[in-house]
């Protein structure tokens, strides 16, 4: 089955370098391009894209703004969108994930890791570069604006014991294999919680179910902004 994915970035020779490498891919195919957010939001519905490669600054509507109008619309539940920035702009990075994203890549990544992303994100694993993605979200939440919520003890909200801290668990990068070998239980055991967990928090993928860890102070940071 072809992955259908559409490239969002205001440079239009970033979208044809993209391009000629995704269409290369017998799996994967182009099926629109959009140089702000409002229109990749559209081209999105009308593409029935399965991937939104999406650049983070663009005229008029945002690469933010356009993942939080995709992220709260039904008709777009499906569709993964996987941010691309220079990874200076932690600010940038986190809200998009916080709006929505299922991760994210430097511009500058190599061919082969932009196509495995690609058709990760796809999958549905998301969260692309975990260790990254934690120390982004960690120096986010441990500067002084965000201690209150870190600081305030861990919201399991409607968590068991044991999804709470598989949830810890997918903080810190471990796939549902790497869970399962950590608390001796089987894989699919593993999958079943991080699933329930996501209902429960209403986490889109596992990259808005690792925001929810470090709002709620399930999994936390230190004075230096990494885990502890």
């Amino acid at each position: 089955m072809t992955v259908k994915v559409v490239l969002a970035d205001d440079q239009a020779l970033m979208r044809a370098g993209f391009k000629v490498l995704i269409d290369a891919e017998p799996d994967l195919e182009v099926v629109g391009e959009a140089g702000d957010g409002g229109t990749a939001v559209k081209v999105a519905r009308d593409a029935r894209a399965d991937v939104i490669l999406m650049d983070i600054r663009m005229p008029g509507l945002d690469g933010i703004a356009a993942t939080r109008l995709i992220a709260a619309d039904r008709t777009l539940a499906h569709v993964k969108v996987l941010i691309l920035t220079t990874f200076e702009q932690d600010a940038y990075v986190f809200h998009a994930l916080e709006a929505g994203a299922s991760g994210f890549l430097g511009k500058n990544v190599d061919p082969a890791d932009l196509i495995a992303a690609i058709r990760v994100v796809d999958a549905g694993e998301a969260l692309l570069s975990p260790f990254a993605t934690k120390a982004l979200i960690g120096a986010h939440l441990s500067r002084p604006t965000a201690q209150s919520a870190v600081t305030a003890g861990p919201d399991l909200g409607d968590l068991t014991e044991r999804e709470a801290e598989v949830v810890g668990l997918v903080a810190e990068g471990l796939s549902n294999a790497e869970i399962a070998a950590r608390l001796f239980i089987s894989p699919l055991t593993a999958k079943t919680h991080v699933s329930r967990a996501m209902t429960k928090l209403a986490a889109r993928d596992r990259a808005q179910l690792v925001v929810e860890a470090f709002r709620r102070g399930i999994a936390v940071v230190d004075r230096r902004g990494g885990l502890p």
